[in-house]
């Protein structure tokens, strides 16, 4: 029994409960706003609002912090999401693993980087979380996520769906903070559309109808 125990398990071990929450927290710094479940986004949502409280005193020792609990990782920002799918494997290999700064990824160029090929490079979520996200809550005392519920559901075991998003998430362009869904499986789509409209309609065999002439047939001779 669970008496005294607080806290959803999610049918999770303690590994995989935080792993789930540190990557869902990094999704949102990443893109504004998450699809989850309702019970995944009242789990999260405690955890990425301390993070940003964290975030707003902008010192090292806050940074630190946020590492330890978050951990970090590479980022492409969604406006340069298309960009970097157009690029060759080998060109998106060089924009994640690009070091800029001496204790976290910043956004810049480096500088043996060629600028005209290379606009832009991997951040990391965290730099993201410092500079971009916590300046916005600055006069905002808590409350900084929302979580909006969803009509539909999950299809398998119908559990409710919801959005779990930043606040002022839709107050701003949907080219600044839209995520690209499915980019790869629409551009399919579309590459295949493109392919039925070029296909040649089938050339109708005109046949001709040879009659003959009756000059022809008298000057055969019959045996």
């Amino acid at each position: 029994m669970r008496h005294k125990k607080s806290g959803r398990h999610l049918a999770r071990t303690t590994a995989h409960h935080l792993a789930m929450r540190r990557n869902m927290a990094q999704s949102l710094f990443q893109y504004g706003q998450i699809e989850t479940t309702l019970i995944k986004a009242k789990e999260v949502r405690p955890f990425v609002e301390r993070l940003i409280t964290l975030a707003r005193r902008n010192t090292l020792a806050s940074r630190q912090r946020i590492l330890s609990m978050l951990n970090d990782r590479a980022c492409i920002l969604p406006e340069q999401q298309e960009a970097y799918e157009a690029m060759s494997y080998a060109d998106r290999e060089r924009v994640l693993r690009a070091r800029t700064g001496r204790r976290h990824r910043t956004g810049a160029v480096p500088a043996s980087y060629n600028k005209n090929k290379f606009t832009f490079v991997a951040t990391s979520v965290v730099h993201r979380l410092v500079t971009d996200i916590a300046p916005k809550f600055a006069d905002r005392p808590g409350g900084y996520t929302r979580i909006v519920r969803l009509a539909k559901r999950r299809v398998g075991d119908g559990t409710d769906l919801a959005l779990l998003q930043l606040v002022g998430f839709d107050d701003q362009k949907p080219s600044d903070l839209k995520k690209v869904v499915g980019s790869r499986r629409r551009k399919t789509a579309e590459r295949k559309r493109a392919l039925e409209g070029k296909r040649t309609k089938p050339v109708k065999a005109s046949v001709k109808a040879v009659s003959a002439s009756p000059a022809s047939d008298a000057g055969k001779s019959t045996e």
